[in-house]
């Protein structure tokens, strides 16, 4: 074969490649199939240029030539560590900000029930003796209270916490749906806290409860409300789906709270670590607390910068255009 013939009759060839190749980002459907063929037809080129012998700057250069054009018909691959930065930069807060109106709303009643209970108990000491006996009430604000965050190895705690918080939390964001079950979860919660506290205070044990408690408390109830309140949208999805079809709504919204499991679990994780490490240490409890409360402080700015950016620019939790179906509605 002579090999110099053949390269000035197909270099017009390799040229056109060359300029789909730069464009690949502006291409039509035609140009588009054209790449993907000359593509093709270059890589025979180079074999028989190589079984030819041909010089060695010819072949280097036709080897980039495709190599290039590969990356633009098999597209590049996004690196892991981007699409985890995506999600904990925009996805992740975008979806916690999308829907704070329904966690924050979640959270208040919460607190509202803890606080009614607690102040009935502290009003009326009476009461205590519907839930259990003198003794078993002094030895929780004696000992069993406190010793429920130092009786068990640390790393060991810290699993448990998390693995028990994340099964409540799945628990509630799956039975959302529902509504019932997941309120009454969160009911159960709210009641149990508000007995402790009541009983708790009412002895005197205040200052024990909250510096226990509010180290890890403050950041872990508010992923328990953003959970209940995830689950909850997804029933409102249901009921009102709005100028979609209700599958059509459904989706969106199963979409957006899929969107929030993995974030979920490190903020578990995170709390698990602060119930486990800083709840029963020797720190000082002005300190316990202020960790605490820098916790959940560092949470909502987080979604109140990164989130409410990602809000505005159109993120709301839900995977890529690219990767779902397009059926958000148009105009007739």
């Amino acid at each position: 074969m002579d090999v110099e013939a053949f390269v000035a009759v197909q270099r017009p060839q390799w040229e056109r490649l060359a300029q789909l190749t730069k464009r690949q980002r502006r291409l039509t459907g035609a140009e588009a199939d054209e790449l993907v063929t000359l593509y093709q037809r270059v890589g025979t080129h180079l074999s028989a240029l190589r079984a030819a012998g041909a010089d060695p700057v010819t072949l280097g250069r036709l080897s980039g030539l495709l190599a290039e054009a590969r990356g633009a018909v098999t597209g590049a691959q996004t690196p892991v560590w981007r699409d985890i930065s995506r999600y904990f930069l925009v996805t992740f807060p975008a979806a916690l900000y999308a829907s704070r109106r329904w966690w924050l709303a979640v959270g208040g009643i919460f607190y509202v029930i803890v606080g009614w209970l607690a102040w009935r108990i502290v009003a009326n000491p009476e009461l205590l003796s519907q839930v259990a006996t003198p003794a078993e009430i002094q030895q929780l604000v004696d000992t069993d209270f406190a010793a429920y965050y130092s009786e068990n190895p640390a790393q060991d705690f810290a699993f448990r916490v998390w693995t028990n918080n994340a099964l409540l939390s799945a628990a509630t964001l799956a039975l959302g749906i529902l509504v019932i079950p997941s309120l009454f979860l969160l009911w159960g919660n709210a009641a149990n806290l508000g007995l402790i506290a009541g009983i708790m205070i009412s002895h005197g044990r205040a200052d024990v409860f909250f510096g226990l408690i509010t180290p890890h408390g403050l950041l872990e109830l508010t992923e328990l409300f953003i959970s209940t309140a995830a689950g909850l949208r997804l029933a409102w999805s249901w009921i009102d789906p709005g100028p979609r079809t209700r599958m059509q709504a459904l989706a969106r919204a199963g979409r957006s709270t899929i969107g929030l499991v993995m974030g979920l679990i490190v903020v578990l994780l995170i709390t698990g670590l602060i119930e486990a490490f800083v709840t029963p240490s020797s720190l000082p409890t002005w300190l316990r607390v202020g960790i605490g409360i820098a916790a959940l402080a560092g949470f909502f700015v987080y979604v109140w910068t990164l989130g409410r950016r990602a809000y505005q620019a159109g993120e709301y939790g839900d995977i890529e255009d690219s990767d779902r179906e397009s059926t958000d509605p148009v105009a007739a």
